[in-house]
């Protein structure tokens, strides 16, 4: 076991902003190394993060973040509520909510998560799926199943909170809310956001 020097905890310290406690027992679970213990810390903050966001709390402050594309012709308006006044106006809160609005932009969702998606818009996309695994072939038996599992493909299309990030998609925008939550101390929430192009809804469509 490697020896727990002051001056170990107070680099992680120094790395991570953790309290003295929290980092001397990140460096005797690591067995003094750093950069686990950086990891370690991490991973905790992450779990907390998750404990955090079901917790019910009162998010009442945050930003209402815009974003408008070079060209004019697509735009996003997003709100991203926190707890307090002094979390919605760091810099690190105002990038993530920046990010988002981004990602909306780029990946196009069209809720924030499946609670949000209408039931008659779930059902009647299972409907399809299901028709369509029978087209192939499928037993229906077998085809009411493939449907669910291609269920999750389509909340991972349309649902915000299901996607991959724009900027790494093997990271899903939930994960990257627990990161922002741990880093920031407080609950964060994505609350809606609308998306607007150019000419998109009507008959003509965009030219």
């Amino acid at each position: 076991m490697a020896e727990i020097t002051a001056q170990l905890v107070k680099e992680l310290r120094e790395a991570t902003g953790a309290g003295p406690l929290d980092c001397k027992k990140a460096l005797q679970e690591t067995n003094g190394d750093m950069q686990k213990a950086i990891d370690y810390l991490r991973e905790k903050g992450i779990a907390k993060a998750a404990k955090k966001l079901g917790a019910g709390r009162s998010m009442n402050e945050g930003i209402i973040e815009i974003y408008q594309h070079f060209n004019k012709r697509l735009g996003v308006i997003v709100e991203v509520n926190c707890e307090t006044d002094f979390v919605a106006n760091t810099d690190a809160f105002k990038t993530f909510a920046k990010e988002i609005a981004y990602h909306i932009i780029s990946a196009a969702p069209q809720y924030v998560r499946r609670e949000d998606i209408p039931q008659s818009v779930v059902d009647r996309e299972r409907d399809v799926q299901t028709a369509r695994a029978i087209e192939e072939g499928k037993p229906a038996d077998k085809a009411a199943m493939i449907a669910e599992g291609r269920m999750n493909k389509f909340f991972e299309e349309v649902c915000l909170m299901e996607q991959g990030f724009y900027k790494d998609e093997k990271k899903k925008i939930s994960e990257l809310l627990k990161e922002a939550v741990a880093e920031l101390g407080e609950s964060i929430e994505i609350r809606r956001f609308a998306r607007y192009q150019l000419g998109e809804g009507t008959d003509g469509g965009e030219e």
